[in-house]
């Protein structure tokens, strides 16, 4: 690259949103500079999806969405929808595969997906520049000049798609956050997101030797739930159910674990249970929904030893109200360096949510995670990138 380069759009970020924004304003006859400090585009989509990335799902909606403003979104998930995406992928002969409903994962490969976005930057005739630092932007005139690693940089306009804090060995930082601030946007509070919880040294103590096993719960968190499986680690609680409600947990609140969603009134089939099977252990009855050790800690740990019919009506009452309700305060969670994602982000009162330019700043633009919408888990933050990307691009 020239010391000093000229052209109509500079996109900071190449991520999903990034790549797309990119792509999409190119194929509109701009000369478009794709800026990233990373020595690799996309390294967040080929490590999503354990290596398989789930690039969209097929039930999106605003619901599925976290933000202060929960209107914003609506305007460029309605306008760019998921059949879209999946047409792209279709059109450069990707495979993918449904697992749970509605989520779309690649057959083979996460490169797939970004192999898509190269391949379009590079049709289109978007240029892009990685291992590129950014030490100064400043607003001159109508336009922007970047001071960078690589030589001066002047644009008439300017995107920003550095994403979160989430994953900052992918090279995660707060650099979207500090833009924003510089050209007097808020910037409402951050943390992590669909991140597992750590736990208390007494729920730690017993739950820790079971690390591995995975069981069906409805978990539940500020007043939202979701089923989904759960997944014990030797550092806390982790798996989708755990993931999501993370999104909706406040430190020093309690999270709710209902082990028995399929179960009813468990109440009445224990008595049943124990008016057929009086000499029967606890221990037997759990191992219908439990693997053995999971059984066998459950017994342990709150002490449901003996034979059924040592337990009264109200000691099953109890019994069956902590499998259904059992209650544990997180001391915390992995922070940004497991979370899928960041909560809160630029504020999106100061953003048009139809072209994504500052309402205060012509010419400058916030897209995808850098922005306060946080999708759940399952495909929802990659039909963001896309959908926010994708009418920035026609915009510009």
């Amino acid at each position: 690259m020239a010391v000093s380069t000229e052209v109509d759009i500079v996109v900071i970020g190449a991520g999903a949103a990034g790549l797309m924004c990119a792509a999409t304003a190119a194929y509109q006859g701009h000369r478009v500079l794709l800026l990233d400090h990373a020595n690799k585009a996309g390294k967040k989509i080929l490590m999503s999806g354990g290596g398989r990335c789930n690039f969209t799902n097929l039930n999106t909606t605003p619901e599925h969405f976290v933000s202060a403003n929960p209107h914003f979104c609506k305007s460029a998930l309605k306008r760019y929808s998921p059949w879209h995406f999946v047409e792209l992928v279709e059109r450069h002969g990707i495979e993918h595969v449904e697992k749970a409903a509605g989520q779309l994962f690649c057959a083979e490969s996460s490169k797939d997906i970004l192999g898509i976005l190269l391949t379009e930057c590079d049709w289109a005739g978007a240029e892009i520049s990685l291992k590129t630092q950014i030490r100064r932007v400043e607003r001159a005139g109508q336009g922007f000049v970047l001071t960078t690693s690589a030589g001066v940089i002047r644009c008439a306009k300017l995107v920003v798609a550095c994403g979160g804090l989430s994953i900052p060995t992918m090279g995660a930082s707060g650099f979207g956050y500090q833009l924003a601030e510089q050209f007097g946007l808020s910037v409402l509070p951050t943390r992590a997101g669909l991140v597992p919880f750590t736990l208390q040294p007494d729920d730690k103590a017993w739950l820790s030797a079971l690390s591995g096993i995975s069981t069906e719960v409805v978990a539940e968190a500020g007043g939202t739930h979701f089923a989904e499986p759960m997944l014990i680690t030797h550092r806390g609680l982790s798996g989708p159910a755990m993931l999501q409600v993370s999104s909706f947990w406040a430190p020093g609140q309690p999270v709710t674990v209902d082990w028995l969603p399929g179960v009813a009134h468990p109440f009445a089939d224990l008595v049943a249970e124990r008016n057929q099977h009086p000499n029967r252990g606890m221990e037997r009855w759990l191992r219908q929904y439990f693997s053995q050790r999971l059984a066998g800690a459950l017994v342990e740990r709150f002490g449901w030893q003996g034979n059924l019919q040592q337990f009264s009506n109200e000691r099953l009452s109890g019994l069956a109200a902590t499998l259904k309700g059992w209650q544990f305060k997180p001391s915390g969670t992995e922070g940004y360096r497991t979370a899928e994602v960041t909560l809160g982000g630029v504020d999106t009162d100061a953003i048009s949510s139809k072209t994504f330019e500052v309402n205060t700043v012509p010419g400058l633009h916030f897209i995808g995670e850098v922005l306060d919408v946080t999708g759940q888990l399952g495909g929802f933050n990659f039909q963001w990138a896309w959908a926010s990307g994708w009418c920035t691009g026609l915009a510009l």
